[in-house]
C-alpha cells in the first residue's frame, strides 16, 4: 500500500513497485487508508511523512494503535534528512526510512527488509 497525496509521486511509486512486481493499492488520503487497512491489511505499507488531513505520523500512532496493525511493516518516505535520527531513536523493528527523492534500488532494498523475495 502507497500512502501519499501527491499524485505525481503516487504514479512514479506505482511505476518503480510493478517494476519490482508488486500490484499497490494507493491512497492520497490516510483516513481512507486507515480504514482500508482495518479492513484487510496490506503486507507493507509505503507512507509519506508530510500528508494533510491526516500526517504520517498520526497514520503510524492509529496504526500502532490496533492489535491488528500494531506489528505491520512502514515504510516512511520523506524529503526531510532529519526525519531519520526520530525513526532510529523509535526502537520499533517494523519501521524504515527512505529519502525522497527514492530510486529503484533504495525501493527495493527498503521493501526487502520486510518482504522476502517471493513476495
Amino acid at each position: 500500500m502507497v500512502v501519499e497525496d501527491d499524485q505525481p509521486i503516487i504514479e512514479m511509486m506505482e511505476l518503480m513497485l510493478h517494476r519490482l512486481g508488486f500490484e499497490p493499492l494507493t491512497y492520497m488520503e490516510g483516513p481512507a487508508a486507515l480504514a482500508e487497512v482495518q479492513r484487510s491489511p496490506p503486507s507493507l505499507i509505503l507512507l509519506d511523512v508530510m500528508m494533510t488531513p491526516m500526517n504520517g505520523w498520526e497514520f503510524l500512532e492509529r496504526l500502532r494503535a490496533s492489535p491488528a496493525t500494531k506489528n505491520l511493516p512502514v515504510l516512511l518516505f520523506t524529503a526531510h534528512p532529519s526525519v531519520e535520527s526520530k525513526v532510529a531513536g523509535m526502537n520499533d523493528p517494523n519501521l524504515g526510512i527512505l529519502l525522497k527523492p527514492v530510486t529503484l534500488p533504495e525501493l527495493e532494498k527498503g521493501i526487502r527488509r520486510f518482504l522476502p523475495p517471493d513476495t
